[in-house]
């Protein structure tokens, strides 16, 4: 079997991967879809093609072509877009890491590097694949040399193979010919001019006879087609100047050997971190066997000796700092490992007298024994831990948040490659295979790998513990970590434990009731259309609406029609049909999200124990999953209902506490803009009195139109919202929505001052920071991309606001927790949602809850405008809200 050189053309599948892969961003805000669909075309034709030989080819990033006229007709080409253009030093920097040959040559394109690499190989007797999206490279097939053509739609590639039969087959001529072709058609795509007049079909007839231009001009009177026969005659110049333009050199001077592009050991270290850093996480399994860093695995040891653990635990509780790692899975321990030293990380298995009772015994006297202990996530395992907020414990997936909190995960190799610049391998490294609940079943082989995860663990919490702290005080977000969010992880431990009651038969008859009105509200959409289809496909909800209605607003995709909200609401107004469509996804959603997604929630207390996390949204509000209750909706009658299923336990009421239009106060006091401090110092209705100022009406003649729109400008303000957007939500012309905006920041001009001056100071340094110090960089402020760049600085605008609000709701929460603790009061938290805190009080406390939640709330920041807040109470969460 003969060997194989692989060629890909590097500019090429760039830019198809570019346009083939929906753009998407890293958490450093770089740019990577273009090169993630390079990698995944690379690595799908290793995987078919099997090579032993492998290399890509690029034009220098300032081209110079192969001779003066290049210049001339190459040189227009439109110039990459920046997107683009910022991915190729990285795509490279991947194959340099990759151990992958890049060819380049001055003077000379990719496509004559891939010609000349091509031939040469084919002479030493090899069989060359070139990858290319440039049809122009099929005049180089032969049987040996094939051009492969990949294209990539939605994230999947397709490929289209030719050989030299393959493009006589297609094009009626053979692959030296299919240059003539091409030079006599043109090319607008890569500056060729071609011949006027003469288009595919004539091309390919005139070459197919004559088989060269020089031939076919020799023989012009014989063109059968007298345009093309009279263009040829005229313009022949320009027809031998394509051919030029057209044809790859197969001979140019690179000096590059086939022992130069030798494939092997691909997957290194380097790549490995650079993948990492792209968070290209779905490619993580292909580097399994790589270690990096292998060094520290000097340092592991596992032991189940009695006695070794004992003395392991009396030097953990003399050492300045230790990393504790739990290895638990499904309330399941298996072991622990220790790290209290650099070169010494210890794994504890359960085993023998090592029970996991023993284990929990110690680890617990260690975190309350004052001595300093670093964990990841103190929530997970404070049922072990049993501490509370005044132990010296550390938790670096909080303090790591805090200083980038644009990342999807802080586990331990993030924390390794992000602070510590160490190459570490992931759970899914390590156990590509085995499922976490099987701890219980493994063998010798894998209880080494479990050894060796559980002391990376610790080990790399140890040592992160100073860089992290050292960042958070660099940053000015200490006072953050250990004021705010250290102690909040215990009382959203404690909210979690004490989960939310929720009665089970009232769930389901909620589930019927919605099971009838969908079954109604089906029939009256089946009989307004005059035909039953399936409503929940928007490919026949489309022709049904777009086609056999005629509704306007008809946006047809590769798909069929878009049904998107955003469509639908513009007609439901006019089409009654419409808005019970929009009805029907609201019911459906609530009878699958919550009427049937909650019960399975239920625990066999009866109550539903979701999970308050503090490391997922990037403006630092607390968000709700497992299940995610923040989401319920209100527009409609049916969906606030679903709260009634939600209930206090018995001798207990609902107290509810709502922040009343914080952003609004927040943004009034950060802008110190005069006159909307003094219009919440004087108690007056914002939105009616912003209405005034802006529609110049007095106050008391302020109709409910103007104060709805009102409304919707001040909260609009608060999240940048564009003209566009504001006409969109008031349905009103974009002019008009203009207008209201220019005379609010009329009204309130340090309003519209704070705003610009907080988007100008985002892109000098990046971030944006609350009144309690938090940052969250933006580095969307960056990007060439105009939508991004918007978004950027809506979100400059915004985070400020919504960052401190969510800092004031968790300082609120927490020391409503701490007062709830201190009086000793039975009454507990039992959700946080947006604005809101749920107290399942009882009825002997109710009053002492009542000014806890008043004092604390209304305290938890000292604003230019007074907190307010709403409080009610209920047999359920619907009354009490």
């Amino acid at each position: 079997m003969k060997e194989k050189l692989l060629l890909i053309d590097g500019h090429s599948i760039l830019n198809r991967a570019f346009y083939g892969v929906p753009d998407f961003t890293n958490s450093e805000g770089r740019h990577t879809n273009a090169v993630y669909g390079f990698l995944n075309i690379l690595f799908k034709f290793l995987d078919i093609e099997k090579p032993q030989y492998l290399a890509v080819a690029f034009d220098l990033s300032a081209p110079t072509f192969r001779h003066k006229m290049f210049a001339e007709y190459k040189g227009t080409r439109k110039p990459m877009l920046p997107e683009l253009k910022e991915q190729v030093p990285l795509i490279k920097e991947m194959l340099q890491a990759m151990n992958v040959k890049i060819c380049e040559l001055e003077g000379y394109e990719a496509d004559d590097v891939l010609g000349t690499l091509s031939k040469r190989a084919e002479a030493e007797g090899l069989e060359v694949t070139v990858v290319s999206g440039d049809r122009d490279l099929l005049q180089l097939a032969t049987d040996n040399i094939k051009i492969s053509i990949p294209k990539t739609k939605k994230g999947v590639t397709e490929v289209e193979n030719y050989n030299a039969k393959d493009v006589i087959d297609l094009y009626g001529v053979t692959p030296i010919e299919f240059i003539d072709m091409k030079a006599l058609m043109g090319d607008s795509s890569d500056n060729i001019p071609g011949v006027p007049g003469i288009g595919e079909k004539g091309a390919t007839k005139i070459i197919g006879e004559f088989h060269s231009i020089e031939n076919a001009y020799e023989h012009v009177d014989e063109i059968a087609n007298s345009r093309n026969r009279e263009s040829l005659r005229e313009h022949y110049d320009m027809a031998t100047l394509s051919k030029t333009l057209a044809t790859i050199n197969i001979d140019s001077p690179i000096e590059v050997a086939l022992k130069d592009c030798i494939h092997d050991n691909m997957f290194t270290p380097e790549a490995l971190s650079l993948v990492k850093r792209l968070e290209f996480k779905s490619m993580l399994p292909k580097f399994e066997n790589v270690s990096s860093d292998t060094h520290i695995e000097e340092y592991f040891t596992k032991t189940s000796d009695f006695n070794e653990v004992e003395e392991i635990f009396a030097q953990c509780i003399n050492a300045d700092n230790v990393g504790l790692f739990v290895n638990r899975f499904h309330n399941v321990i298996y072991g622990v490992s220790v790290c209290n030293n650099s070169e010494k990380v210890i794994y504890i298995p359960v085993e023998g007298f090592i029970t996991a009772d023993y284990l929990v015994e110690k680890i617990s006297h260690l975190a309350t024994s004052g001595k300093s202990l670093t964990v990841l996530n103190v929530k997970e395992i404070q049922d072990i831990l049993n501490a509370d907020e005044k132990c010296n414990i550390f938790d670096t997936g909080i303090a790591a948040y805090l200083i980038n909190p644009l990342k999807d995960t802080y586990d331990y190799d993030d924390i390794a490659r992000d602070f510590l610049e160490l190459q570490v391998p992931s759970f899914t490294e390590i156990f590509p295979d085995l499922k976490k609940s099987k701890f219980d079943q493994v063998n010798d082989e894998e209880l080494e790998k479990i050894t060796r995860w559980c002391c990376y663990c610790a080990y790399v919490l140890f040592m992160a513990k100073t860089k992290l702290y050292e960042q958070l005080v660099s940053t000015d977000m200490i006072s953050l970590y250990e004021n705010i969010e250290y102690p909040l992880v215990y009382a959203l431990y404690d909210m979690e434990k004490t989960g939310v009651r929720v009665e089970k038969d009232e769930l389901k008859d909620y589930g019927d009731r919605l099971s009838k009105s969908i079954e109604t509200i089906q029939a009256e959409i089946y009989d307004e259309v005059g035909e039953e289809f399936n409503i929940n496909s928007p490919k026949q909800l489309g022709v049904i609406l777009f086609e056999k209605m005629g509704l306007p607003f008809g946006k047809k995709t590769k798909t069929g029609y878009s049904t998107s909200a955003d469509i639908l609401e513009k007609l439901q107004s006019d089409y009654p049909v419409v808005k019970k469509i929009l009805e029907y996804r609201q019911l459906t959603k609530l009878k699958s999200t919550y009427a049937d997604g909650l019960a399975q929630y239920i625990s066999e207390d009866g109550r539903i124990h979701g999970k308050f996390n503090q490391t997922i949204t990037a403006t630092g509000r607390i968000s709700s999953t497992d299940p995610n209750l923040q989401n319920i909706p209100v527009r409609m009658q049916l969906g606030r209902e679903i709260r009634k299923v939600f209930v206090p336990k018995d001798g207990c009421i609902f107290v509810d506490a709502d922040y009343s239009q914080i952003e609004l106060r927040i943004l009034a006091s950060i802008s110190e803009d005069e006159s909307l401090i003094q219009s919440y110092k004087e108690a007056k209705d914002i939105h009616q009195a912003t209405a005034s100022k802006v529609f110049n009406v007095p106050i008391d003649q302020v109709t409910k139109t103007q104060r709805s729109n009102a409304k919707a400008v001040n909260f609009g303000i608060v999240y940048g919202i564009s003209s566009f957007g504001l006409s969109q939500d008031l349905s009103i012309s974009r002019k008009e929505a203009e207008q209201y905006i220019k005379d609010y920041f009329e009204s309130y001009p340090n309003v519209k001052k704070y705003l610009d001056t907080t988007v100008e100071n985002a892109k000098e340094c990046g971030y944006t920071v609350t009144l309690f110090g938090r940052r969250r960089p933006i580095p969307e402020l960056k990007s060439a991309n105009f939508m991004q760049r918007s978004f950027g600085e809506r979100a400059a605008m915004n985070s400020p606001i919504q960052g401190t609000a969510a800092d004031i709701m968790k300082i609120a929460a927490l020391n409503v927790y701490r007062k709830l603790k201190e009086h000793n009061l039975k009454s507990k938290i039992v959700l946080q949602v947006h604005d809101e805190l749920l107290v399942e009080t009882y009825l002997d406390e109710k009053e002492q809850v009542e000014n806890i939640l008043t004092t604390e709330m209304k305290n938890a920041a000292d604003l230019k405008v007074a907190l307010d807040i709403g409080m009610s109470e209920g047999s359920n969460w619907f009354e009490a809200h």
